[in-house]
């Protein structure tokens, strides 16, 4: 039989599941390595919950721990380790790319070339539409660490993106 506690956690899990998963995709850019992110997540909420079903925004404390072991997951040496140079292009069900998506594309490939606290800080801020304030109890830093980050992290952008450019037309641009 379910305790009170654990009732009021399944609940809770199963009505925030699809924007934790929404937004470990936006961090990461793989549903399966979301899918861990957020395995990670809810498992860490488990063992705590009794302690932190109290807390009056419980749902900017659990968005902090995915984003937390987000970055934590980049730090470790295994993070950077490829079987292969890069994720082979799935094929285009359709047969054709909306233009948005194709945007989106492009800036997700972007966004994996910026380091992982710069990632965070712009997905939090642009992406998930919050506050300097909240980003940095997300993180875990001050209001001005999440600004200097998040210019750090758009001159980042567009110099990728830049290159990307470059790339994608040899010969244009240089």
């Amino acid at each position: 039989m379910r305790t009170e506690a654990q009732e009021q956690y399944v609940e809770y899990v199963t009505g925030r599941l699809p924007a934790l998963r929404r937004l470990a995709y936006v961090l990461c850019g793989d549903d399966h390595h979301a899918d861990d992110l957020v395995q990670q997540t809810i498992t860490k909420l488990y063992v705590r919950w009794k302690r932190i079903r109290d807390v009056e925004h419980v749902d900017q404390y659990v968005r902090t721990m995915l984003v937390r072991a987000f970055v934590d997951e980049k730090r470790r040496p295994w993070a950077r380790v490829g079987l292969v140079p890069q994720t082979p292009d799935r094929a285009d069900p359709l047969g054709a790319v909306d233009d948005r998506v194709a945007e989106a594309v492009v800036v997700r490939a972007a966004l994996t070339r910026v380091p992982p606290r710069q990632q965070a800080v712009l997905i939090l801020r642009f992406l998930c539409d919050m506050p300097v304030e909240d980003v940095a109890a997300a993180l875990d830093c001050s209001p001005g660490t999440v600004k200097s980050q998040t210019s750090r992290g758009l001159a980042a952008i567009r110099r990728v993106l830049g290159d990307m450019n470059a790339d994608a037309f040899p010969g244009k641009g240089r």
